[in-house]
């Protein structure tokens, strides 16, 4: 007997554009065809597309979670694929992801969100930085490039698959956590409901990436301070050790004058050998930057893709850091609702 379930496609947006046009024109030409494609817009420009219903929902202005969370209402299908509208899938993202859903067990499946061919030289070097395991933390790495199936406890919603009644069990998405939304989700999916999600490299999506460095950087700043807040309250999936680092490395080069200036003052043996460990691991981290800047001139193949994204992890480190330290020691988050955020929202 064939398994096949019907599907939502779920995509918040403030209005249409180009992006969300270029994102169904590819969920049009899906291998798995029983689908439908619900598109939840804070102001309605009056366009349509085949097999896609558009919703108004002008009192959600840049809350995609509660957005999303309307799927519960207005969508009919056993499972809801949740992507943002700067995404679009390759033609077997759905007949890849569906089929491990005939595990009871498989609350949730994600999969890699590559960086299209198309997009610019900055925006491939944002992708770039996230697709290395010394940008990321290692973390962003199976997510940005296809790696083997495995499991996994957290993943962005920009590529996300949920079945409809494990969604319902848990309520949803807590809009609160705005961005961060989709790590309590899947916490609550693992954790509460016990279940299982899936990475699979064949529910694979190309996802335009913001450039460096600026719209790079702002787009740090809410992962950082999310994750950050997220390591005092949610720890099961937020406190571990390559969150922390780039915090490690923020304090180190922020108090590397001082620590240097005593050193040199003291002038005894102790001071000699921890100036001579703080000077290799530097050496070390910037060994590891040089290094991650020829894996990528090899893997791109553009010399200017391999420069660019050396300074980018440097600054990502170091803003992802300070941020990660700013979220830790806050008492609670605010929504952001900076212009850029209410733009795109992944």
């Amino acid at each position: 007997m064939n398994y096949n379930p019907l599907v939502s496609v779920i995509i918040p947006v403030e209005e249409v554009g180009p992006d969300l046009e270029q994102a169904v024109e590819y969920l049009l030409k899906q291998s798995y065809q029983n689908f439908e494609i619900l598109v939840f817009v804070t102001r309605d420009t009056g366009k349509r597309f085949a097999k896609t219903t558009i919703i108004e929902e002008k009192s959600f202005a840049g809350r995609p979670a509660e957005k999303r969370d309307l799927a519960l209402k207005y969508a009919k299908g056993d499972i809801f694929a949740f992507i943002d509208d700067d995404v679009y899938p390759s033609v077997s993202w759905l007949s890849s992801a569906v089929k491990n859903f005939e595990d009871l067990e498989v609350a949730g499946v994600g999969g890699p969100m590559l960086t299209p061919i198309e997009d610019s030289l900055m925006e491939k070097a944002g992708g770039w930085v996230w697709a290395s395991k010394l940008g990321s933390g290692g973390a962003g790495t199976y997510r940005c490039l296809p790696e083997p199936k495995r499991l996994v406890d957290d993943y962005p919603t920009a590529n996300l698959l949920v079945r409809r009644s494990d969604f319902t069990a848990v309520g949803g998405f807590d809009s609160k956590y705005w961005p961060g939304e989709d790590t309590k989700l899947c916490l609550d999916l693992t954790k509460k409901l016990g279940k299982k999600i899936i990475y699979d490299p064949g529910a694979l999506v190309y996802h335009h990436r913001r450039a460096l460095f600026y719209l790079h950087l702002r787009q740090i700043r809410g992962y950082g301070q999310h994750r950050g807040y997220f390591a005092r309250v949610l720890p099961e999936t937020s406190r571990r050790l390559g969150y922390f680092l780039p915090s490690l490395f923020f304090l180190g080069t922020l108090l590397c004058p001082v620590i240097l200036g005593l050193f040199l003052i003291s002038q005894s043996p102790l001071s000699t050998l921890a100036m001579g460990i703080y000077g290799s691991l530097y050496s070390l981290y910037f060994f590891l930057l040089l290094a991650t800047g020829v894996w990528v001139w090899r893997k791109s193949r553009d010399w200017r893709l391999g420069l660019l994204v050396m300074p980018g992890i440097v600054v990502t480190h170091l803003y992802y850091g300070f941020m990660f330290l700013r979220g830790f020691f806050s008492q609670g988050l605010k929504r952001n609702t900076h212009p850029f955020f209410l733009q795109k929202n992944s």
